[in-house]
């Protein structure tokens, strides 16, 4: 039997953690693109690609303009970049339709998923536990 060392145990938490919020995400997804008008998500391997490519734009963009401005940020700020997100990562994920006021709609029925259903930053996952470990 494989005995697991704590580090290899670690890091395959933070994979497996990493692919339930990529799928919770992609569930929100299809619901939004259920509910949303001018959002239209073809399918679950569209919705779960484009919470990949919104994770990882958001990524790009905490790393050239700070926290505060990501869709994990706060304010009227981060939910205008959330919704720009949205709207650019149609053109990666094929199966994807949005047009401006749909991402806008969709980004403020993410947010409010996101209050009863946090997904948080997936990029970002030990953060918290450092600040609140110290």
């Amino acid at each position: 039997m494989h005995q697991y060392t704590n580090l290899e145990e670690v890091a395959l938490m933070h994979i497996l953690g990493a692919i339930v919020r990529f799928i919770v995400s992609a569930l929100v997804l299809l619901f939004v693109g259920w509910i949303v008008p001018n959002f239209v998500v073809g399918g679950f391997w569209s919705a779960f690609f484009l919470a990949i490519v919104i994770a990882v734009l958001a990524w790009i963009i905490e790393g050239i303009f700070g926290k505060n401005i990501t869709p994990f940020g706060r304010g009227i700020v981060g939910f205008l970049t959330s919704a720009l997100i949205i709207w650019l990562a149609q053109f990666i994920v094929s199966g994807v339709r949005v047009t401006i006021i749909g991402a806008i709609l969709a980004a403020l029925i993410i947010g409010i998923i996101d209050i009863f259903i946090p997904v948080g930053d997936t990029f970002n996952t030990n953060s918290k536990r450092r600040r609140t470990a110290k």
